[in-house]
């Protein structure tokens, strides 16, 4: 996700101290995990302030009685087992940014924290990465930098590195590169009963349905993938942002359908405010030369944008564009769709809820993202060779809702589901697809997980028969599991 759009968002981020042991955000004796501590390394640490680590959104987020942050990787396998033998419900993140709406945690629930597990490394020859489970894109890409490689990361800092990978893993290099899950060469994993194992191709279904999947099945807690070495004089690129008035939408999104998106290039589309008014943001990147890139990108730039910033820029800064995106806090309900067309007629009915939701004071940071990425490289790889559904979608867009008002939670709602259906009513495509890392998490499985789902129950009956892991779109319902398992409200 890049917007080139800096100034224009601000949130408020919680520093409410959580849990149901000590309102001081320390672990006492009476605490129900006061002595997994005992279990954990040095380094590691126990925490029940949530302002210790907020999350992207506010809008349904888990509220867990404590956050373990951990230091290796044992200390995963550690706080998996113990979870396990206090029948206590957890899941594991990096970023915090996943947007689902029910985690399905309750109060008495543990986060694994994952961040302290952001090493990455490379072999001599620039040609594989090791990548920590709990790396940023940014702390990724600033490595790759300083070793004169390359990586296929997605386009947002804040995102962690695997999360966004293990959902499919779109990015600004996938043309050359694939898609982000088939640049894996093996995974560290740690099973749901606290195992800590390495998966490569040999394992022929978890293999599959971790690169798809991967949180119904355990936590990567480490991934090595594929890097290409670039030194840092070649690794840049044309990108930046063309603005444009509402009234150039249908050439612009007839521009973007005739555009041959070659492996080098990428364009997204925003609907964004700015000035106290709604606007039309295109970002165009092209790896290689300007006067090359404009030459590519003519048809967009011949409609005459109010502004352009676009800019041959060094790999480290690729997405600085997003770091307005970035900002922590707020209620962002968003809803994602997967399309094969991109029609003038729909997306001027977006464009009109989008201006109608934005009169609503506080939602000025709210935005609408298209993204659409050369996919011959993707493409070439059989459907079935991971869990990732939908290699034959052509676009994926999101309607992000940005505001601070709890109050306001229906009107984005039902705001979200009018342009999701706006989508997916036209588009002739055979079923509703979202992408896993778009998805709201009010669809149907079959919407996320497309005609690999039957598969996937099948292989979850296998390897998670308990259902441990099912707070990220769950493949089986949810076990009435600790002291609660609702979302409190």
């Amino acid at each position: 996700m890049r917007l080139f759009l800096y100034a224009a968002f601000s949130a408020s981020v919680s520093s409410a101290v959580i849990g149901p042991c000590n309102p001081a955000g320390i672990v006492p004796a009476t605490c129900p995990i006061t002595d997994l501590h005992l279990a954990l390394s040095e380094n590691a640490s126990i925490s029940q302030n949530r302002s210790s680590f907020p999350r992207w959104s506010e809008y349904h987020a888990p509220t867990p009685g404590a956050i373990v942050n951990v230091a290796t990787e044992d200390d995963v396998v550690a706080t998996i087992k113990y979870c396990n033998a206090k029948n206590i419900p957890f899941f594991a993140q990096n970023g915090g940014s996943g947007w689902i709406s029910d985690f399905g945690l309750g109060p008495n629930g543990i986060v694994i924290n994952l961040h302290g597990l952001n090493k990455v490394s490379f072999n001599v020859a620039r040609t594989r990465a090791t990548i920590g489970g709990g790396t940023l894109i940014s702390e990724a890409i600033e490595a790759a930098w300083a070793n004169n490689a390359q990586l296929t990361t997605g386009n947002c800092n804040c995102v962690g590195v695997l999360g966004a990978i293990l959902g499919g893993g779109y990015g600004n290099l996938m043309g050359l590169g694939g898609f982000g899950v088939d640049t894996v060469i093996s995974l560290n994993y740690v099973s749901p009963d606290g195992k800590l194992t390495t998966v490569t191709p040999k394992d022929r279904d978890l293999w599959w349905a971790l690169r798809g999947a991967g949180p119904n099945f355990g936590v990567v807690t480490s991934a090595v993938v594929k890097s290409t070495y670039v030194p840092q004089s070649k690794n840049t690129a044309w990108l930046g942002s063309l603005i444009y008035g509402g009234d150039k939408l249908e050439p612009i999104v007839s521009a973007i359908n005739t555009i041959k998106l070659e492996p080098e290039m990428n364009v997204f589309l925003y609907f964004a405010v700015s000035n106290a008014k709604p606007v039309v943001l295109v970002t165009p990147f092209y790896y290689g030369n300007e006067s090359t890139a404009r030459q590519k990108f003519a048809r967009i730039l011949e409609i005459g944008p109010l502004s352009d910033t676009t800019a041959v820029t060094p790999y480290n800064h690729w997405n600085d564009g997003a770091e307005g995106f970035c900002i922590r806090g707020g209620r962002k309900p968003s809803y994602g769709a997967g399309m094969l067309h991109l029609l003038p007629a729909v997306w001027r009915g977006v464009w009109n809820e989008f201006v109608e939701f934005t009169k609503n004071p506080g939602t000025e940071s709210s935005i609408i993202l298209m993204e659409a990425y050369s996919l011959g490289k993707g493409r070439s790889v059989p459907d079935d060779a991971s869990a990732f559904p939908y290699r034959q979608v052509t676009f994926n867009a999101a309607a992000l809702p940005w505001y601070s008002n709890a109050s306001l939670d229906p009107v984005a709602e039902a705001y979200g589901r009018r342009v999701r259906d706006l989508w997916w009513t036209n588009d002739n495509m055979t079923m509703n697809t979202s992408y896993i890392n778009f998805a709201h998490g009010d669809e149907d499985l079959e919407v996320v997980y497309g005609a690999h789902l039957e598969r996937l129950k099948m292989l979850k009956k296998k390897y998670d028969p308990a259902n441990i892991f099912n707070h990220w779109f769950p493949l089986a319902p949810r076990p009435q599991r600790g002291a609660s398992q609702a979302e409190p409200e």
